[in-house]
C-alpha cells in the first residue's frame, strides 16, 4: 500500500541544506517502510481468520479494516502536531512503541476469546502506523543529500511494498493453518503457492458452518498472537536503535499551521476531487485485498482452502509492488492524468470480468487488479498537490486524513456482500474506480493556478 507524504515533509528537506550522512540510520528506516506496510497488509489474512472463529458475517468481519484506518482520521492532524512538538526522531520511537502496545494487545485478546478486544488492538496498533508514517518520509529526506531525497524515498517506498507483499503470505502460511487436532487440511511448505482444493466445497454448497466451541476459539487465536508477539519483539528493537540516535537531527525546525488554513485547500476543485479520489482508491484497494481470501475460498471461484487461498494474496500484493517499477517507466512517457484514467478503467474492466466469470477466470482477473493499483495513489497525490507551491506540506496532512477510506468502503463491501453475495459487493469498488478514472480525464491537463 502506497503511504502519503508527511504533512511535515516540506519542514524536513527545510531543516538541513546537506543532509545528515547516516547510511546506518537510513536502514532502519527503511525497516519501518517494511514493517508496518507489512503489518496493514496483514489484516487481509486476520479477517478471514476471524471471520471463522467468531461466525461473523461480512459487515462485522469488516470492522477489523475500520478500526484500522479510522485511526488516520482520528490520529493523523494530533499525531503530526505531536511530531512538531518533540521531533522526528522521538516522535517515531512513540509510534513504534504505540505499534508494540497494539500488537501486545492481541495476547489477552486471544486469551479471553472476545472479538471487541482484537478490534481496539488493532486500532491502538493503526495508530502507531499512523504516528510512524507522518515521520518516516520527512525524516528519510534529512538522512542525506536533498539532490538525491526523491530517490531515497522512492527506495523506501519499495521496501513498503515488499513487505505488503511478503507479510500477507507469510501470515497465511501461519495465521490460516488449522490446528492438527481440528481435522483440518496438512500445512503446504513454504514456497507451495499451489492452488489446493476444498473438498468440501462442491456444486455451490459449502459446508455447514458450525460454532467453534469457546476453547478452539482461544486455541486458535495463540498463533495470532504469537505472530504479533514476534512482531513486538522487533519493534522493540527498532526503537530502541531509534531512540540512541534520538539526537542526531540537529536544526530541527517546524513552522505552524492552522487546520483551518489547511482545510481552505478543499475550495480547490482540483485538490479536492483528489482527496476524493485518494479516500476511494485505499478504499477499494482495501476493500478487495480483504475479501479475496473468501471470494477464493467460494464455489463462484476456486473453492480453495483458506491457507492456499490466503497464500494467492501474493500475487495481488505482487502485482502492486511489480506494476510501481513499470508504471514508473510510463509516466516518464505518457501524461500521468491518462495513465490514471486507463489503470483505473483496467481495474473496473477486471473486476466485472471477475464478476460475470467464474473459475480461474473470476480468481486471476480479480488478482490482477493489485496491477492496476500500483501507480494510482502517488499519481492521484501528485495530481491534486500541483501548483500547492508552499501549501503542499499542508495538503499532504489532509491526503493523510482521506486515507480513512479505508475504514468505510470496505465496511459497505461487507454490508453489501451480506445483503447480496460477495460477487455481487464488488461492484461498489467498480464503481470507486470509475470516479478515478474520472479524475485522470479532469486532471490530464496540467493545473493552471
Amino acid at each position: 500500500m502506497a503511504l502519503a507524504p508527511s504533512a511535515a515533509q516540506t519542514d524536513a528537506q527545510d531543516a538541513a541544506s546537506e543532509g545528515i550522512n547516516a547510511p546506518d540510520l537510513q536502514l532502519f528506516v527503511f525497516a519501518l517502510f517494511f514493517i508496518f506496510g507489512g503489518i496493514t497488509s496483514l489484516n487481509d489474512v486476520i479477517i478471514p481468520k476471524l471471520k471463522e472463529l467468531f461466525t461473523l458475517n461480512f459487515f462485522q468481519a469488516m470492522l477489523v479494516q475500520f478500526c484500522f484506518f479510522t485511526a488516520y482520521a482520528v490520529i493523523g492532524i494530533p499525531g503530526a502536531m505531536l511530531v512538531k512538538r518533540i521531533g522526528y526522531m522521538r516522535g517515531a520511537v512513540v509510534g513504534l512503541s504505540t505499534m508494540l502496545v497494539g500488537c501486545l494487545l492481541f495476547i489477552p485478546a486471544s486469551q479471553n476469546g472476545v472479538y471487541e478486544l482484537f478490534l481496539l488492538a488493532l486500532f491502538v496498533l493503526a495508530s502507531g502506523v499512523v504516528l510512524v508514517q507522518i515521520v518516516a518520509n520527512p525524516l528519510i529526506s534529512l538522512l542525506g543529500p536533498p539532490r538525491t531525497a526523491h530517490s531515497r524515498l522512492t527506495f523506501a517506498q519499495a521496501f513498503n511494498s515488499v513487505g505488503t507483499t511478503i507479510f500477507p503470505f507469510v501470515g497465511a502460511l501461519v495465521i490460516l493453518a488449522p490446528l492438527a487436532a481440528s481435522g483440518g487440511t496438512t500445512v503446504q511448505s513454504f514456497w507451495d503457492v499451489s492452488r489446493v482444493i476444498d473438498p468440501d466445497c462442491r456444486g455451490g454448497h459449502p459446508p455447514v458452518a458450525v460454532a467453534p466451541t469457546a476453547a478452539y476459539r482461544i486455541a486458535e487465536t495463540q498463533i495470532v498472537a504469537q505472530t504479533y508477539l514476534g512482531l513486538a519483539i522487533a519493534l522493540a528493537v527498532i526503537a530502541l536503535v531509534v531512540w540512541v540516535f534520538r539526537n542526531r537531527l540537529r536544526g530541527e525546525q517546524h513552522d505552524a499551521t492552522s487546520l483551518s488554513a489547511s482545510l481552505s485547500l478543499l475550495s480547490r476543485p482540483r485538490f479536492a476531487f483528489g482527496a476524493l479520489c485518494i479516500f476511494l482508491y485505499v478504499g477499494a484497494e482495501v476493500a478487495i485485498g480483504s475479501a479475496l481470501v473468501n471470494y477464493l475460498k467460494s464455489s463462484h471461484s476456486l473453492c480453495l482452502t483458506e491457507q492456499s487461498a490466503g497464500k494467492q494474496l501474493l500475487f495481488y500484493w505482487g502485482g502492486a509492488m511489480l506494476g510501481r517499477f513499470v508504471g514508473s517507466a510510463v509516466l516518464r512517457a505518457v501524461s500521468p492524468g491518462k495513465v490514471l484514467a486507463g489503470v483505473a478503467m483496467g481495474a473496473i474492466a477486471l473486476i466485472l470480468a471477475s464478476i460475470a466469470t467464474s473459475g480461474a477466470v473470476a480468481a486471476n482477473t480479480l488478482l490482477a487488479v493489485g496491477l492496476m493499483n500500483a501507480i494510482m495513489f502517488p499519481t492521484i497525490f501528485s495530481l491534486a498537490s500541483e501548483k500547492l507551491g508552499p501549501r503542499a506540506a499542508d495538503g499532504s496532512g489532509i491526503i493523510n486524513v482521506a486515507i480513512f477510506g479505508g475504514a468505510v468502503i470496505p465496511l459497505i463491501t461487507g454490508a453489501l456482500a451480506d445483503a447480496t453475495s460477495l460477487t455481487a459487493a464488488l461492484l461498489l469498488p467498480a464503481v470507486c474506480y470509475g470516479v478515478i478514472a474520472a479524475y485522470g480525464i479532469y486532471a490530464r491537463k496540467p493545473a493552471v493556478d
